[in-house]
């Protein structure tokens, strides 16, 4: 299984924020969408950086409330890991494991044409053991 798989299934569908935007705005547009991150980029194809909630609470905690008001591109993940369709979910986890990351953008020809989160990641790597338990279990059974 890969990445292609899972946005065929979840969707290529991607949220993003302006780099411009309030940090306020963001998590207005994280609560609505109920998700843990949202891609940064002006024209909705480019990736810019990344902001998450994470990100969000420790700024918050270094400059205060004050910190709603300001732009996203302060608080914003710049160095953005990215995945593309053919990576497999191996891949992924050892990357989002490796580098203590949650969410990856999946980029085309430079342009960003989906998401994935680590809870995709866990859903599809326990579909494929339950396939596994199954086919296993018929083996045994049938002979």
């Amino acid at each position: 299984m890969n990445v292609e798989t899972i946005l065929k299934s979840k969707g290529s569908r991607v949220v993003t924020v302006a780099p411009g935007d309030t940090v306020g705005r963001a998590l207005s547009v994280l609560e609505a969408h109920d998700i843990g991150a949202l891609v940064v980029s002006a024209d909705r194809l480019a990736v810019q950086g990344i902001v998450s909630e994470r990100d969000i609470v420790r700024e918050l905690a270094r400059q205060g409330a004050g910190l709603l008001e300001r732009p996203v591109s302060e608080v914003m993940t710049r160095d953005v890991y990215v995945c593309e369709p053919g990576d497999t979910i191996a891949e992924l986890m050892s990357q989002m494991t490796g580098r203590r990351i949650r969410h990856l953008p999946v980029v085309v020809d430079g342009n960003l044409t989906g998401i994935v989160s680590i809870g995709d990641v866990v859903k599809y790597r326990l579909g494929e053991i339950e396939s596994e338990k199954d086919a296993l279990r018929e083996y045994i059974v049938r002979g």
